[in-house]
């Protein structure tokens, strides 16, 4: 019998204290794959390309098709990444926009 089996960690959701392994595959289950117009799994620090021209609202610019994008950060929608241009700060992508590079 490995230490892992005896390890427990207390779920706050449920009040209970539940088995580490249990715990760590329901959060796994819960993280939806993100992935790009292409289908490349997308993950946190990833460079990026767009896929079309973008207007960007309230920046009065336009991306151009082919601007790499660095270090994007992946959210709660698995089909929104957070990312920063150079120009514009706090900048949220589709994903159906972006390829990986």
């Amino acid at each position: 019998m490995s230490d892992q089996d005896d390890d427990y960690v207390y779920d706050e959701v449920t009040g209970e204290w539940r088995p580490a392994s249990e715990m760590a595959a329901a959060a796994q289950a819960g993280q939806a794959e993100v992935r790009d117009a292409a289908g490349n799994v997308l993950v946190d620090g990833d460079a990026v390309v767009l896929v079309k021209d973008l207007k960007v609202k309230g920046a009065g610019q336009t991306l151009k098709q082919g601007t790499v994008i660095k270090s994007i950060r992946l959210t709660d929608n698995p089909e929104e990444i957070d990312c920063r241009h150079e120009a514009i700060k706090g900048l949220v992508l589709r994903t159906e926009f972006v390829r990986k590079r």
